[in-house]
């Protein structure tokens, strides 16, 4: 039987749980997300999971990714799921309770029962990931701009000159990050080459 590890991620926090052959699950509870609660899960795949193991965790916007690599550079098979996924399989399995612990122990127990659905998880690469989060930043600046903008119509004259410097601040922002963008695909064949196609 291929051992299958669950990993609940939080911003701070990771869960672990692995199901055993008795059928019960084995724990470990409120680990840092940080690279030294990485080596304190690495200690427990050690001696509660073999090297072939599947680690499964959801897509948590941000917060899974350090540790999903951690796992990936170690040679475990990470499988990133979509949380509608689990959440419909814990509907399924008329699962009330919602803790870390019991999510850590739902994903192992996916894990193991669809074992043969797993999909590896490939890290991004480092300059896709670097342009993402070059993209990310641009969005919330535009986000910012948009609000302002609007506070713009609606405020006082009181007001209205503190928004317009504050505004002429986030457009200096936008444009230095358009340009940090460019200048990033410009500089990686890979990206640019992408670019390139999409524009012809």
């Amino acid at each position: 039987m291929t051992s299958v590890v669950g990993i609940d991620v939080a911003k701070h926090s990771l869960d672990i749980a692995t199901l055993q052959a008795n059928g019960k699950h084995r724990t470990k509870s409120k680990l840092a997300n940080t690279p030294a609660g990485f080596r304190d899960v690495e200690r427990w795949l050690e001696q509660y999971a073999e090297p072939a193991a599947w680690i499964v965790m959801e897509a948590t916007g941000i917060y899974h990714e350090a540790v999903a690599e951690y796992l990936y550079g170690l040679g475990y098979r990470v499988c990133v799921m979509n949380p509608a996924r689990i959440a419909s399989y814990a509907q399924s399995e008329l699962l009330r309770g919602k803790t870390d612990r019991t999510d850590a122990k739902l994903l192992a127990t996916y894990g193991q029962r669809h074992v043969d659905q797993l999909r590896a998880w490939i890290p991004t690469p480092p300059a896709q990931k670097r342009l993402q989060a070059l993209v990310r930043r641009l969005q919330d600046l535009q986000e910012i701009e948009q609000m302002e903008r609007n506070r713009l119509e609606v405020s006082d004259t009181s007001v209205q000159a503190s928004i317009h410097e504050l505004l002429a601040h986030i457009e200096r922002q936008i444009a230095e990050t358009l340009r940090a963008i460019k200048q990033h695909i410009d500089d990686d064949p890979d990206l640019r080459g992408r670019r390139d196609l999409l524009v012809s």
